[in-house]
């Protein structure tokens, strides 16, 4: 990393921290009711060569204390005073893993069950493929054998929109060997540490949503390489912790962190053009379902405060 400092000055890591081959951040917020099956995949790892770097954004629920009495795995604990956003918080992990001298960093969402093998098998698979981050094959918590996501990609035609393969298919093997792909949410990816180092952190202007769009775009970019890894496995109570995809927050968050990554890869009309067809789809979609107008209100306010995020930058 060329003696470079990563860590937050703020954050004192434990004097005896063993250095370990996986440094495993997750982001909590208001997670207590998720932490008692994450402790036990967690805990059920056949892999032990880790380390549990848990970042909270100031929940209010009894988060902290089950963090701290979590006794399974070597662990740091960062409390967060206020809520830095999911892309800061993971950045603070990131920073704390590459500076106890981790190989790997694992993004994990603590909403999540695994299988004892997940970590022994992303390890395995960045060696066997040789490439740079991989994916396991992710279900939603239910029905259990329904597919959340199996990697996915970009879709040029479409204004670089994201594309979940195998989204709400059942599993029937379709997707049963290794893969090369374009995206994957953070939900869970293993990173090797020397990928930072090549396009740097996680964009905490995005604060939540599209932050791991942005990521791996710029991944592609710099021609790095990753794979869905089928053999592991892993299900997700999605969106259990922010409110699922038709809140306003969502709604908001979404548009926002598409303009801002619109706005932030692409010049000239490109953007606009792109924020205009959604425009568009909306508008359609409000006049044909009443209920669908103040979800376009929402959704408007957050593109133009994305666009407004991105110009602030290119101005500076």
């Amino acid at each position: 990393m060329g003696g470079v400092s990563y860590l937050d000055p703020t954050i004192n890591l434990p004097s005896a921290f063993v250095q370990r081959k996986i440094g495993v951040v997750t982001v909590t917020y208001n997670s207590a009711a998720m932490l008692d099956e994450f402790f036990a995949s967690l805990n059920a790892q056949t892999h032990s060569e880790f380390c549990l770097i848990a970042v909270d954004n100031a929940s209010t629920d009894g988060t902290i204390p089950l963090l701290h009495a979590y006794s399974g795995v070597e662990k740091l604990v960062i409390a967060n005073p206020t809520n830095v956003g999911v892309a800061g918080a993971n950045n603070q992990g990131i920073r704390a893993a590459i500076e106890m001298g981790c190989e790997y960093v694992l993004l994990i969402n603590n909403d999540v069950v695994f299988n004892p093998e997940l970590f022994a098998q992303l390890v395995q698979g960045l060696a066997d493929l040789g490439c740079d981050m991989d994916t396991p094959l992710i279900y939603y918590m239910d029905p259990p054998d329904r597919i959340w996501t199996a990697g996915g990609r970009f879709e040029p035609r479409l204004g670089f929109q994201i594309y979940h393969r195998g989204a709400d298919e059942q599993d029937r093997g379709q997707y049963s060997h290794p893969e090369k792909i374009d995206y994957a949410p953070t939900c869970c990816v293993l990173i090797r540490r020397e990928v930072f180092a090549k396009i740097g952190l996680m964009d905490e202007r995005y604060f939540v949503y599209g932050d791991d769009v942005d990521f791996m775009y710029r991944a592609r970019q710099a021609g790095l390489v990753m794979y869905h890894l089928p053999q592991s496995k892993l299900w997700h109570k999605v969106s259990g912790l922010t409110g699922g995809g038709i809140s306003d927050f969502s709604f908001y968050y979404n548009a926002r962190g598409r303009a801002l990554f619109l706005h932030k890869h692409f010049h000239g009309l490109v953007p606009s053009f792109w924020i205009m067809l959604h425009i568009l789809q909306d508008s359609t979609r409000a006049i044909l379902h009443q209920s669908f107008r103040h979800a376009r209100k929402v959704k408007q306010k957050g593109l133009r405060d994305g666009k407004k995020v991105a110009l602030e930058q290119l101005s500076q």
